[in-house]
């Protein structure tokens, strides 16, 4: 799986090309992971142990346990997102457990969002969220690097176009 550079367009032989996405990606939301469990826990250990007494104190080591879990959840997610674009469609693969694998024929696409809030462009991430004519249509690729996200929104833009130019 490549991370950080630009993917080739073709194929080789029938297998596509996928891309990754970018660490900071998994880094940001390991951050994410960390605040927000850290801070329930202290919320949680320090008022039981100061009021109740320290052996309930240790209920603090249930966000604790959980973020080591999360911790290790996030990669393997991280790790399941990838795409690919081919000749005629945009492929999207994710998940761990259950794989689900989208694909959007160029075609298809009606609008190609590049979005990006404050803490992913902290992290100097975007995301390209593509809408078509289908209401259940939820094809995105989130932290991308702010020039390929807008790289691949130009791409998908020109491809629809002469995609639905061609009906």
């Amino acid at each position: 799986m490549e991370t950080g550079s630009a993917p080739d367009t073709g194929t080789t032989g029938d297998e596509p090309v996928w891309t990754g996405l970018p660490p900071r990606l998994l880094s940001m939301r390991r951050l994410l992971l960390v605040v927000w469990l850290g801070l329930l826990a202290l919320g949680l250990g320090l008022p039981l142990g100061l009021v109740v007494g320290p052996a309930w104190a240790s209920f603090a080591l249930l966000p604790l346990a959980l973020m080591a879990w999360g911790w290790v959840m996030l990669g393997r997610n991280w790790r399941s997102w990838r795409y690919a674009e081919r000749a005629d469609d945009l492929l999207i693969s994710r998940g761990v457990l259950w794989r689900e694998e989208t694909v959007v024929p160029y075609g298809r696409m009606q609008l190609v969002e590049v979005t990006s809030g404050p803490l992913a462009r902290h992290f100097r991430l975007a995301g390209v969220q593509l809408h078509t004519a289908a209401a259940a249509s939820d094809a995105a690729i989130p932290g991308l690097d702010p020039a390929e996200a807008e790289r691949l929104r130009d791409r998908l833009t020109e491809l629809g176009e002469a995609r639905s130019a061609g009906l």
